[in-house]
């Protein structure tokens, strides 16, 4: 599968084509989640709450594991955008032998301490926890390893202008993990009904062969993975361009999902069922902040590359065509969200007493759908200049802010009750998309980083 020159021709094209199956892949990645809980629905909202329990660690893995995967990522573009192979070979080496390093070190915290951390969220039930206890165990072993080494894998490969190759290999994942969740949680022919394990061992498999399929097709058809010596001694001065770059990116992402952590404690003062409803919504929510965070991947590259050749005005011009897009995405999904959010949220739960719930949480968080799309545009940008600290700063400082106004709206001074922690997180998120793309444009003035449009 061929790599993309992002540094001529059409650049509507050029981003499209990068930019499709990234967001794709999103999509796909987030439909292992969905699978996952369409059949866990069907148990019941404390196997929903068990997964939604243990998600928030596997989601703090894939956040620290991103300082690997957008420093190699960014790193690699501007080495091909500037015609250094060699230095674009150390960089995606040092990303690996990064990611592998963190991700085994956080398998061994998740493995020493799983009864602690799943009993942080006081699941009230034995058997919910237990169940959490064992899919943490499994997705946090062999599936975050796997988990690790696509993201690199998919990361160095947009990089590098292929983005079609991370779609076919998660797709085959996903096929192959639809297939595995109804056999695995209920049990069909010689396998036995494993439940909330079940799904756990389906998702693990199915990143487990996706990272078969990565090394089969890459080493297999491309020079330059075959020449990444993982194993060998790191260059220290890889290590540290990748890990400076990816670091604020890192430490936004961590800062998120611990600050989920401290979100969903809220949450769970409500009990179990409140839970159960802040994995289906978030994820349902999350169709519109993947796909527009796929773009924003593809406009990493993008701007990577042309950064790296100093062609600002394509990069200037990658930029618009990717806001445009993205506007206009975030205001088609605020709609679907505003009219139709009982239709959607009882796809993954059938207790008639959760839909009220389910519904408020679409309808409250349906309207910030647009401000983080454009969000997504723009620290795409800033990522693809090596300015990762801008954004990941704003996201860190409203992240924060997060849980004291949660604290706060959901208090009995307010009579909001569950609905406050939803018009906290809204709210942040209107104010965080506003400022990070009017800062951009800020920053390209205050730089002069503008061109000709001979470009």
């Amino acid at each position: 599968m061929k790599e993309q020159n992002l540094r001529e021709g059409s650049i509507f094209l050029g981003l499209s084509r990068l930019a499709l199956p990234i967001m794709l892949t999103s999509f796909i990645q987030m439909a292992y989640n969905l699978v996952d809980m369409i059949w866990i629905g069907r148990i019941g909202s404390g196997a929903m709450a068990a997964v939604g329990a243990a998600g928030i660690y596997l989601w703090i893995s894939d956040s620290l594991t991103s300082v690997a995967r957008m420093g190699g990522q960014i790193k690699v573009a501007h080495a091909i955008g500037a015609g250094e192979e060699e230095k674009a070979k150390s960089y995606a080496t040092a990303a690996f032998q990064l990611g592998l390093l963190i991700v085994l070190l956080y398998m061994a915290v998740l493995v020493i301490f799983h009864k602690g951390l799943i009993g942080f969220f006081r699941l009230g039930k034995a058997e919910v926890s237990r169940s959490a206890e064992a899919y943490l165990l499994i997705t946090g072993t062999a599936g975050i390893l796997f988990g690790t080494l696509n993201q690199i894998f998919t990361g160095i490969c947009t990089g590098r202008g292929n983005s079609k190759l991370p779609f076919v290999v998660t797709s085959a994942g996903l096929v192959l993990n639809v297939i595995l969740d109804p056999v695995l949680i209920f049990g069909l022919g010689p396998f036995p009904e494993l439940g909330v394990v079940g799904a756990a061992a389906a998702t693990a498999g199915s990143q487990g062969v996706v990272t078969l399929l990565f090394l089969v097709f890459l080493l297999k058809d491309q020079g330059f993975f075959r020449e990444l010596a993982v194993f060998r001694k790191p260059d220290s001065a890889a290590w540290k361009e990748v890990f400076s770059l990816g670091l604020p990116a890192g430490i936004q992402n961590v800062f998120m999902s611990g600050l989920s952590l401290l979100i969903s404690r809220i949450v769970s003062s409500f009990g179990a069922d409140a839970i159960a409803v802040q994995r289906v919504g978030g994820q349902v929510e999350s169709i519109s902040w993947m796909i527009s965070g796929g773009f924003g991947i593809a406009l990493n590259a993008f701007v990577g590359q042309n950064f790296g050749a100093r062609l600002m005005g394509r990069v200037q011009k990658g930029y618009r065509t990717a806001l445009g897009l993205m506007a206009g995405w975030g205001v088609f999904c605020t709609l679907l969200l505003l009219v139709f959010p009982q239709q959607i949220f009882g796809l993954f739960l059938h207790e008639a007493e959760l839909l009220p719930m389910g519904v408020d949480y679409l309808r409250i968080l349906g309207l910030c759908q647009f401000f983080s799309c454009i969000e997504g545009a723009a620290t795409g940008a800033f990522n693809g200049l090596g300015e990762t600290k801008i954004p990941s700063g704003a996201s860190i400082f409203f992240n924060v802010a997060r849980v004291p106004f949660a604290m706060l709206l959901s208090s009995p001074a307010f009579s909001l009750g569950l609905n406050g922690v939803w018009w906290a997180l809204t709210i942040a998120s209107i104010i965080k998309g506003t400022l990070v793309t009017c800062w951009y444009s800020l920053y390209v003035r205050r730089k002069k980083l503008y061109a000709p449009a001979a470009e």
